[in-house]
């Protein structure tokens, strides 16, 4: 006799509560922290694999601090001004520029280790995920400073509400410099900012028009900085008052209005959905899944930990199909490195430029969208650069039984 659709999905259903109840055991354990984390350390396993699904996600959506963990650089405790800069010679500039950004990077490598516990990693993770979406680079923005500011940003903003966060990354100085909404004004709106907004993080292409790439042009003008403190400064002159029109909303929209107008938009959740998929499940996000997700996201008032929970305890997650099968980033596979093994890191500036060798370069995506991620991370230079590291590494801790293991091509997956 065949059984009836009702009767499957109760069956299925009560499997899955089944497995939400159990203990994780040490395979499921070690899945989750990879995946929410850097790395799963020997002491964070054997802690979550009595844990239920629920259990652990719950702990791992907690609350943590939200300022990071390492302290703030000598080199980076000051806002250097542009005129102040100006000032300098171009060796003094070369210097300056060369000790910040060394400091910067050192910090932000200082803070992924001194992140101890799972939640903590989890935030850095999201931390890292949220610079790879609102996508700014010390290059263009030429201080050391705003970038740390930004970074900051992030972190606390990491597992918040994603309108919140788009509220303040849109008047972030170091996002103002990057897509020149500086230099836009009533006459000459500067389109960069409304254009990556729609196209990158919020809509995804397909979904506006160039119409309405200019009208929020014209919204965002008077969006701008105080070069002599760095701080974000609203230029009522320089705004564009008049009447607009975007996503077919009109009024005298300014740059907050037109940022709710997108927030309103279905495909806004989706596009987040969709990211989050490719950063913590599988590389081909379940259209059906997307939807669902994204509706309880927006339901919940973009409310990060819905999404992330909805996420990790869904069967796409613990799928065997899915299980190493993100290719781990530079960041993933050296910071992952130390801890799994219960290493303590070396200089960490030198890390740092390990991770730009690697093609991960923080504070520095290569252009707006980002590192491209997945099998991208992967070619013969990084590949060699990766096998030499782990050489080195186990050949330091005098590790030689777990030789074979990192330099597996495995060892590449999560």
């Amino acid at each position: 006799m065949k059984l009836s659709l009702r009767l499957l999905a109760c069956l299925f259903a009560s499997a899955s509560l089944a497995a939400s109840a159990a203990p994780l055991g040490r395979d499921d354990a070690q899945h989750l922290l990879n995946r929410a984390g850097f790395g799963a350390r020997a002491a964070d396993v054997a802690d979550y694999s009595g844990l239920s699904r629920d259990a652990a996600v719950a702990r791992l959506l907690g609350e943590t601090p939200r300022e990071a963990a390492s302290p703030i650089p000598a080199e980076l405790a000051d806002y250097v001004s542009p005129g102040r800069i100006r000032q300098l010679s171009d060796e003094e500039r070369r210097e300056l520029q060369r000790r910040t950004g060394i400091a910067l990077r050192r910090w932000w490598v200082d803070t992924l280790f001194a992140a101890q516990s799972p939640a903590e990693q989890l935030r850095e993770r999201m931390t890292l995920f949220w610079h790879n979406h609102f996508v700014s680079s010390v290059q263009k923005v030429k201080s050391a400073r705003l970038m740390l500011e930004q970074n900051r940003l992030l972190r606390r903003h990491a597992l918040g509400r994603f309108d919140e966060l788009l509220h303040a990354v849109a008047k972030n100085p170091a996002m103002v410099v990057y897509l020149d909404a500086a230099t836009s004004r009533r006459g000459s709106p500067n389109e960069n900012f409304a254009r990556e907004v729609m196209e990158l993080f919020t809509l995804g292409e397909g979904n506006y028009g160039e119409q309405d790439i200019k009208e929020a042009a014209r919204a965002f003008t008077g969006w701008s900085i105080d070069p002599a403190t760095g701080e974000f400064r609203w230029r009522p002159i320089a705004h564009d008052d008049g009447f607009k029109t975007v996503l077919g909303v009109s009024g005298n929209l300014d740059g907050d209005a037109v940022l709710d107008i997108l927030l309103a938009q279905p495909q806004t959740a989706e596009l987040l959905t969709r990211k989050l998929w490719r950063e913590f499940v599988s590389p081909t996000p379940d259209e059906r899944e997307v939807k669902r997700i994204a509706g309880r996201l927006r339901a919940f008032g973009y409310d990060m930990r819905v999404a992330l929970r909805e996420l990790l305890l869904g069967s796409a997650f613990w799928a065997e199909a899915n299980r190493q099968s993100l290719v781990k980033s530079p960041v993933d596979f050296v910071v992952g490195s130390f801890n799994t093994l219960g290493m303590e890191p070396p200089d960490t500036a030198a890390l740092a430029g390990l991770l730009r060798q690697l093609g991960q370069d923080l504070f520095a995506p290569p252009n707006v969208r980002g590192w491209p991620g997945g099998e991208a991370w992967i070619n013969s230079s990084t590949l060699l650069a990766r096998k030499q590291m782990a050489e080195r590494l186990l050949r330091r801790e005098g590790r030689e039984d777990l030789r074979q293991a990192m330099l597996d091509p495995a060892y590449q997956l999560k």
